[in-house]
């Protein structure tokens, strides 16, 4: 499936109006104005906002197919949604989608958006749309740590911009926001309101994203002077019901966690009714910090603790860069690392019991969950 916005003239123009109309309404060459609606790097800003707006009221859009012509463009951005993804479906898409178009929309072009059921269809969507010229490059996002996507692209010499990082040594075009940091912090602020035994539950091995968040817990630890604890620790955890398991697991513990960081709200979301199961107080006698954003997290009882991600602006950020890049621009100049902002919205306080006092409140009540939650995949 593919879908393309557009944008269109006004539907009561008399003629299409031409560049000629354009540079004569603004005393400027053809040239000039051609070169301003293209974003070229010698002509100023102020004269790319005054032929923009001039083109924008007499509803001059340049013809698609002369243009591809003349630049071996098309003057669109692609985007491919995998449904086999944990979020395809989740309303952060269509903000995520909304920002692009705005991007895009913003500088004349389109957005051209796909869907493919796996991976490896993906890959030959990419190669399909660049094939049939329905994009001149792609936003990929959330980078793996073996990501075939990017692979394909460099083989291919399509223009991309990672939502995420890489270690490749190639580098690449790319806008984050640092979750490490938002991890780190975290681990600092659990601390500071007397929490000294923290679990950290993690997203998908295979994200690019999850290494950082776990430097930043591990970092978070060690600026704290807490030790590390591999029992704290969780991976592969992108659901509800893998948070809950996560967390029975930690609980059981001898020594369990009064305070956890989820490095997805979604996961952290299944901490609720386990505490619930176990008659625990959220922000009371268990305390959480997440990371994301999502909608979900401010319905809960109290709403959830997180680092939110603006993730309408990350989609308009990253359609800038991609135009940018298609145009020629150097990927060193097209990377962009953002903070997450933090809301404190109750989910985390001051722990009612130690570790210890937690783990005897517990010992008659652990087993029961732990053989219904299921340990954590690891």
């Amino acid at each position: 499936m593919t879908i393309t916005s557009t944008l269109r003239a006004p539907a009561n123009s008399a003629r299409r109006a031409t560049i000629s109309d354009v540079s004569e309404a603004l005393g400027l060459t053809k040239s000039t104005v051609s070169k301003a609606l293209n974003d070229y790097p010698d002509i100023s800003e102020r004269t790319r906002n005054r032929v923009r707006r001039m083109a924008q009221k007499l509803g001059y859009r340049p013809l698609a197919t002369a243009q591809a012509i003349r630049t071996g463009r098309v003057r669109a951005i692609g985007f491919i949604i995998e449904m086999s993804e944990h979020d395809a479906h989740r309303p952060f898409m269509a903000e995520f989608l909304a920002g692009m178009s705005r991007s895009a929309s913003a500088k004349g072009w389109t957005l051209t958006v796909a869907a493919s059921s796996n991976p490896e269809e993906t890959l030959e969507m990419i190669a399909r749309l660049r094939s049939q010229s329905k994009a001149d490059g792609f936003i990929i996002p959330r980078t793996c740590l073996d990501d075939n996507r990017i692979a394909t692209l460099r083989r291919l010499y399509i223009p991309y911009v990672m939502f995420g990082r890489t270690d490749s040594a190639a580098g690449g075009a790319w806008y984050d926001v640092a979750g490490e940091d938002a991890m780190k912090s975290a681990v600092r602020r659990l601390y500071a309101l007397g929490h000294r035994r923290i679990g950290f539950v993690n997203g998908g091995s295979q994200y690019y994203y999850s290494h950082l968040r776990r430097a930043g817990y591990l970092d978070g630890l060690e600026h704290v002077g807490l030790p590390q604890d591999p029992d704290l620790m969780a991976d592969e955890c992108l659901s509800e019901k893998d948070g809950r398991a996560a967390a029975a697991r930690m609980l059981s513990l001898p020594r369990p966690p009064t305070g956890f960081v989820f490095a997805l709200d979604r996961a952290a979301l299944g901490l609720y009714p386990l505490a619930a199961d176990l008659g625990l107080r959220m922000g009371h006698d268990l305390s959480v910090i997440s990371y994301d954003g999502v909608p979900e997290g401010a319905t809960v009882t109290p709403p959830l603790s997180t680092y939110a991600v603006d993730i309408g602006r990350a989609g308009e950020r990253l359609g800038a860069l991609l135009i940018r890049h298609i145009r020629g621009e150097e990927t060193t100049n097209l990377r962009e690392l953002e903070q997450a902002t933090f809301l404190d919205r109750g989910s985390a306080g001051a722990p009612a019991l130690t570790s210890d006092q937690l783990a005897t409140t517990l010992r008659n009540r652990i087993p029961e969950l732990t053989s219904t939650y299921g340990r954590n995949p690891e």
